[in-house]
């Protein structure tokens, strides 16, 4: 599984545009991690409620449809900018709630919103401004280095959240701000320009085009129902600061140490992603990353050892990342320039959202049962899932490679 040279290794990272924008994502992501580590354990240190957790999860939920029709409509790198801004905003916003000494946590719910909806229009624009910066030859290895750069933000965020939270929240809101600023200018250095010559108006059944695409593309819509089920399902992210604090003793930075833990296994297999091409076997891979998110849930749930928590979140990692590049490959492959954006909305609305409805599920299940039963439950969940879709969408299952018909 070698692949060509326009499959593997820096081939993407030759053209300029893309190095810019995956500049702008490196500084701007990981300023985001750091935040978020760093308000989730902030609010649950002060308040020591769980069900907290669970609204943090739910105010970063902004609908995605919309976005995806902006994607299309407008030039994405100036979209990019805005969502780099309105996420800047949110840092400083943090950074003045924290200084104020507020004891209230509901503004906090609120600035949530609004990087929520600069975080709902960022997926859908990047995604469908990928395929606009290299040749299409060089798209799998593109997508695979934008997924590990989104892990490396992942891995490298909440350590340096959760490290720099020891000497003030306020300090990881600063820093955060001074990222975004530099992701800001950055994207907005990106040459490429994708605005439409013939604007569509703005429609309900434009902006349910991407919808009706995905339904009709059986492979794309099982994918995506796949990944949207177990994130929502199996989501443990929101409950770190709980199991850092209560159960395993670790603290702030242990909190960050978690999520990086999980990013950390991703990062790997991302960067095996971006030397080696999947020819063979991808539908039934996806499914087997599956399984192995969901047992290594189960193994996070029940383990009372930090070290042992690590490894299992860096597993879980590993296997999601195999399981997102697949994904994202196969819905950029299988769409046409102008749905891009829309349909990428559409990903966004059942992957990207549920990430934020999972949060909150797993908060409120925690509230209710404990952060143990929770996090089970889950990786349970998330392997019925895996054997009901595979009987659900056998096309899914059987594709072979990426470069068939889809």
């Amino acid at each position: 599984m070698t692949g060509d040279a326009s499959t593997r290794g820096l081939t993407s990272l030759h053209h300029r545009d893309f190095r810019l924008l995956i500049i702008g994502k490196t500084f701007g992501w990981i300023a985001l991690h750091m935040s978020m580590v760093a308000i989730a354990y902030q609010v649950y240190d002060r308040t020591g409620d769980v069900m907290n957790l669970a609204y943090i999860g739910l105010a970063t939920f902004a609908p995605a449809l919309i976005t995806g029709y902006v994607a299309d409509l407008f030039d994405r790198r100036l979209v990019l900018v805005v969502c780099y801004g309105v996420v800047f905003l949110g840092a400083v916003l943090l950074l003045i709630y924290t200084l104020s000494g507020i004891e209230a946590v509901w503004p906090v719910f609120l600035i949530l919103t609004l990087e929520g909806t600069g975080r709902a229009f960022h997926l859908p624009a990047v995604n469908a401004l990928v395929p606009n910066l290299v040749p299409k030859e060089n798209l799998a290895n593109a997508v695979a280095w934008h997924s590990t750069v989104n892990k490396v933000c992942q891995v490298s965020g909440p350590a340096l959240g959760g490290v720099l939270y020891l000497a003030g929240p306020e300090i990881v809101y600063a820093v955060a701000a001074g990222g975004l600023v530099v992701a800001m200018f950055t994207t907005a250095m990106i040459r490429a320009r994708t605005e439409r010559g013939q604007r569509q108006p703005t429609t309900l059944s434009t902006l349910l085009a991407g919808i009706r695409y995905v339904y009709n593309k059986k492979i794309i819509f099982g994918a995506i129902t796949l990944d949207m089920l177990v994130v929502l399902l199996g989501g443990v992210t929101a409950l770190f600061p709980v199991f850092a604090k209560d159960i395993l003793d670790a603290g702030a930075a242990g909190a960050g140490f978690l999520r990086s833990a999980m990013a950390g296994g991703a990062l790997v297999s991302g960067i095996m992603l971006t030397q080696i091409a999947l020819e063979r076997s991808v539908g039934r891979i996806l499914f087997g990353t599956v399984v192995i998110f969901g047992v290594s849930t189960i193994v996070f749930g029940l383990s009372e050892v930090y070290w042992v928590s690590l490894a299992a979140m860096a597993v879980l990692g590993a296997a999601d990342m195999v399981s997102v590049n697949i994904r994202v490959t196969l819905l950029q492959i299988a769409t046409p320039d102008e749905m891009r954006g829309r349909v990428s909305a559409v990903s966004s609305v059942f992957t990207g959202a549920s990430n934020e409805i999972g949060e909150f599920r797993a908060g409120v299940m925690a509230a209710a049962l404990g952060a143990v039963p929770a996090v089970i439950v889950g990786g349970v969940g998330s392997m019925i899932v895996a054997a009901v879709c595979w009987k659900t969408f056998p096309q899914l299952a059987k594709v072979e490679r990426f470069d068939q018909e889809l």
